[in-house]
This record gives C-alpha cells, sequence and structure tokens, in this order.
C-alpha cells in the first residue's frame, strides 16, 4: 500500500507545481517566448541563407522598431476598439488624411508652390495639432455613427476608410506636399517616434488597467447588455474609444509624414489590418473583453520582425502578403478556439 502512495503523490503534486509557476508569470509570456523565437529563427535563416547575422545588425534593428512604432501607435488605439467588440478599418487612410493636412500646414517659405501662401514658416505646434484633430473628428464621426444610427463598426469604419482616402486625394490633388520646418520634421527623427509610441503605450496601459475609464471598456466588451444594466453609459465610451482611436491614427500620420519629410495622399496602405494584426497576435479577442497593450506591443514587435526577417532572407513581397494573410488567419483561429473552450 504505502508503494502505491508514493508512486501516486508525484502526479498529484506536478500539475499544482506547474499551475502555481503559470499563475507567477507575466500573461504575456507566451507571445513574448514566440516573438523571440522567430528572432531566432530568422537569424539562423540569415546565416544559413546570406551567411550573415539578422539580429546583430544595428540599422535593421532601427529600421524594425521605426515601423513598429508607428504600427503600435496605431495598434494602441485599434486594441481599445477591439475590447468593446468593435473594428476600425480606418485607420490607415486617416493617416493619409492628417498627414497631407499636416503637412500643408507645415511648408516652409522655400516651398516653390505652397498649398497656403500666406500660412508658411508656421511654428511646429500647429500643423501638428491639426493633424491630430483631424484623427479626432474622424474617430468621432465613426463613434457617432455606430452609436447614434446603429451601424456595425466595420460598415462605418470602412465608410470612413474610402471617404478619408478620397479626401486625402483630393486635398492634394495626387500631388505630395514637400518642404517641411525642421520643427515639424523633428518629431519624426532619431529615436523620437519609438519615444512617442513607447509613452503613448504606457499612458494607456495605465489608463485601461488603473483607471474607470479601462474598466468601462472591459465591461462593455465583456457584456454589453450587462454593462448598460450596471448603469455605463455604453454610448459615451464608445464614442470616447473611437475618438481615441482616431486621435492616434492622427498622431501616427503626424509622426509618418515628419519622418519623411513629405505628406502623400498614399500614405497608410494597409496599416489598419497591420495594426489590427498586432493587437490579434498580442491576445486581443475578437470576441471583446480581452486585451492588453503589453501584448499588442509584443504583437507590432512580432510582425516587425516577420516583414523585415522575409525582406533579408529574399522572400517575394507578394509572397510576404500571402504569409501576413495566414498569420493573421491563424492568430484568429487560436482566439476562436480559446473563446470556445472557455464557453
Amino acid at each position: 500500500m504505502s508503494d502505491v502512495k508514493m508512486t501516486t503523490q508525484p502526479s498529484a503534486e506536478t500539475p499544482s507545481f506547474f499551475s502555481s509557476l503559470k499563475g507567477k508569470l507575466p500573461k504575456d509570456t507566451g507571445i513574448f517566448v514566440v516573438m523571440v523565437g522567430i528572432a531566432l529563427i530568422f537569424e539562423a535563416f540569415g546565416w544559413y541563407v546570406r551567411d550573415q547575422s539578422f539580429l546583430m545588425n544595428p540599422n535593421r534593428l532601427v529600421l524594425i522598431v521605426l515601423q513598429v512604432a508607428i504600427i503600435g501607435i496605431i495598434a494602441v488605439g485599434v486594441t481599445q476598439v477591439i475590447i468593446t467588440t468593435g473594428i476600425d478599418l480606418s485607420s490607415g487612410s486617416v493617416i493619409a488624411l492628417t498627414a497631407v493636412v499636416a503637412a500643408s500646414l507645415a511648408q516652409t517659405s522655400e516651398s516653390l508652390s505652397p498649398m497656403f501662401p500666406s500660412l508658411v514658416d508656421m511654428p511646429a505646434v500647429l500643423p501638428i495639432g491639426a493633424g491630430i484633430g483631424v484623427g479626432l473628428l474622424c474617430g468621432i464621426v465613426n463613434g457617432v455613427l455606430i452609436t447614434k444610427t446603429g451601424i456595425p463598426p466595420f460598415i462605418a469604419t470602412l465608410g470612413m476608410m474610402v471617404s478619408a482616402r478620397g479626401l486625402a486625394q483630393y486635398y492634394t490633388q495626387g500631388n505630395p506636399i514637400s518642404f517641411l520646418s525642421d520643427g515639424f520634421t523633428a518629431i519624426g527623427q532619431g529615436a523620437m517616434p519609438v519615444i512617442i509610441f513607447l509613452v503613448v503605450a504606457v499612458i494607456f496601459h495605465i489608463a485601461l488597467k488603473h483607471t474607470r475609464y479601462g474598466k468601462y471598456v472591459y465591461a462593455i466588451g465583456g457584456n454589453m447588455v450587462s454593462a448598460k444594466v450596471s448603469g455605463i453609459n455604453v454610448n459615451k465610451y464608445l464614442i470616447i474609444v473611437y475618438t481615441i482611436a482616431g486621435g492616434l491614427s492622427g498622431l501616427a500620420g503626424v509622426v509618418l509624414a515628419a519622418r519623411v519629410s513629405s505628406g502623400q495622399s498614399s500614405m497608410g496602405l494597409g496599416y489598419e489590418l497591420d495594426a489590427i494584426a498586432a493587437a490579434v497576435i498580442g491576445g486581443s479577442s475578437l470576441m471583446g473583453g480581452v486585451g492588453r497593450i503589453t501584448g499588442t506591443l509584443i504583437g507590432a514587435v512580432i510582425l516587425g520582425l516577420i516583414k523585415s526577417g522575409f525582406t533579408f532572407v529574399g522572400v517575394d513581397a507578394y509572397v510576404q502578403d500571402i504569409i501576413k494573410g495566414m498569420i493573421i488567419v491563424a492568430a484568429v483561429s487560436i482566439d476562436m478556439y480559446r473563446n470556445r473552450s472557455k464557453r
């Protein structure tokens, strides 16, 4: 009898050990391990295919970080939208619209054909504020359409996606806007885009985790009917969420225009899909009620690694899009399976 007890004791203790270990680990440990694994895979491929290091190239790492910063700023807003069971397809087009508006107000007197000859050499704060303001306005329109008319978020933001891109093209007549002031372009140079992204991420990580706003956002995504019954002004907070998403898209558009020293109506193409992918890969559930800014940050880094890694090993750009689509589908499928398991 004693032998039987000795053999059954370890199997009873082992699950509790791993369960306690899992409970002590940060929630984003799994996705972080995936990120490290992807980086190491490309490092191995780099030596095998190119006979050089993927991770030890400073220029490549800087490019990855800069790409992640722009997508990450949008993804922070998109994450909050997804938590409420919504979706925002307009962020890429809003980037284009805000970029051209900001650039048109940031031109210098050296420009051969400024859009507004009487508004050249303006302080940088004005074009930056105008760009972010346009983004906020687009977000408000999205929120009002969704809450006041009952239009599904997919349709409302799809309409904004088409309209904002059209407005950007009409505003510029298809011409790029250049000769921007040094004060304006400074926010897109060096490490500034990364600093802006990290500041935005920290602010909204705290907002979601430690404020009433965050509690209400998760409550709306968890069960909108219960949130209404408990006294939460659901429409008000949905409008706030979409306004924040629009404002962050505006900020990303301003930073992008400053980084490339130009405003173009073609900017931001496909960025909305990258932002959604970063949020979903980072653990945000399209079913609502689940999502973390830290996970989204890691998801954005994973996308940056994949894009740069495929380019590094010589994968065709069209094939990269196919693989990216497969990754998005896989991430959503895993999310669906996880939700079914919980139910």
